[in-house]
């Protein structure tokens, strides 16, 4: 009886030894590939164990290939070479290779079908996501990329806008964006982006800010040693999209992404989206109705700390955020996908940021249902 690929995979890790088995399950944890695979799957586990998590997240034929990939680079060459040269001679055919992973760039659209089971399952306890035929989805994007100060440029940002802007754009929303802007600018556009009539005919909207920034607030391209009140406090977007200034959008689910620093130490080879001063101070929404509610927010950093972004690629944050919704709303809420975005953040201690939820006041489940 001919063996199984999980035996195959198997052999050759066995055949490894355990040192060289730690150095490929280090490298299998630091790697990039899709999808990813966290230190605390892998550790005190053995070489079947191993094998049998290769095989459960990329299916058979792909986990062959990523075991033979990560025993090239830690040198084991002779190991991959058998391991690919016997599960070719096994499964030759073209119809033994099942379907390759999902493009971590595009977006998975549901099914009707999960659609409806859902609706039935879960009934009131999640929000009303309108007809495509019916609804007008809005989403607003501000990015400051050229600020004053020269040494401020936010390098890479551009391809942050590109993303995130074709992820909304998938998911049904029309973007409104704008770049380059001062505080007030920034407040001027959130107000009049809650003003919009279309929001009436909507049933969610996304405001994605990207910018430098300080504890409680993101800061203005003006900002500077002389003109420090260049900001705008994050209190302010939650003020304009309330029920009282945004009543079109009550009982509707609002998210928020902000890629901005809050504090925290330089950064190093990454460029950190960040401005040293002290916190502001700002007042909160003491009242009895609920005019904050229906948001969720995600920020890419903790309070105190940086968030970081390569000069070419763009931020971890805005990158994870577009992987996890391309791979997964098709079938989960957001908030679980905020959870998966979080997830992504665990082995990245080295750069110690992670990204939080903050001032969430969904009160149902809300899922995207794309494409539908």
């Amino acid at each position: 009886m001919e063996k199984s690929v999980w035996n195959h995979i198997c052999d050759v890790l066995d055949d490894l030894g355990s040192s060289n088995l730690k150095r490929f399950t280090d490298k299998l944890c630091d790697s990039r590939l899709e999808p990813r695979i966290r230190r605390n799957n892998v550790e005190g586990k053995d070489a079947s164990d191993i094998a049998r998590l290769l095989i459960e997240k990329h299916t058979e034929i792909r986990a062959v290939e990523v075991a033979v990939e990560v025993c090239r680079s830690i040198g084991c060459n002779q190991s991959a070479d058998e391991l690919e040269d016997t599960v070719k001679r096994q499964c030759p055919a073209p119809q033994a290779v099942p379907c390759p992973p999902r493009d971590v760039n595009t977006l998975t659209a549901s099914t009707l079908q999960f659609k409806q089971s859902i609706i039935q399952e879960k009934g009131n306890n999640i929000y009303n996501v309108k007809e495509k035929h019916s609804r007008k989805r809005l989403a607003l994007i501000i990015n400051n990329v050229e600020f004053g100060n020269e040494s401020m440029k936010r390098n890479g940002a551009q391809r942050d806008e590109e993303n995130i802007d074709k992820l909304l754009t998938a998911l049904g929303y029309e973007v409104v964006k704008h770049a380059n802007l001062s505080g007030k600018e920034m407040d001027e556009k959130i107000r009049d982006f809650a003003k919009r009539k279309e929001h009436a005919d909507s049933d969610s909207t996304f405001v994605v800010i990207m910018s430098h920034g300080k504890r409680d607030a993101i800061l203005g391209v003006n900002y500077g040693p002389s003109n420090t009140s260049d900001v705008l406090p994050v209190d302010n977007i939650y003020v304009h999209l309330n029920t009282s200034n945004c009543p079109s959008l009550r009982d509707k689910p609002k998210v928020i992404l902000i890629q901005a620093c809050r504090g925290g130490e330089t950064g190093g080879v990454w460029v950190s989206d960040s401005e040293e001063t002290e916190p502001c101070n700002f007042e909160s929404d003491d009242t009895f109705v609920h005019k904050e509610k229906d948001f969720i927010s995600l920020l890419s950093c903790t309070p105190d700390t940086k968030s970081y972004r390569h000069r070419e690629t763009g931020t971890l944050f805005i990158r994870y955020i577009v992987e996890v919704f391309n791979t997964n709303a098709h079938k989960d809420h957001i908030e679980e996908l905020f959870r998966q975005v979080m997830m992504q953040f665990e082995d990245f201690s080295t750069l110690k940021q992670m990204v939080c939820k903050d001032r969430t006041s969904l009160v149902k489940l809300f899922y995207l249902f794309p494409g539908l």
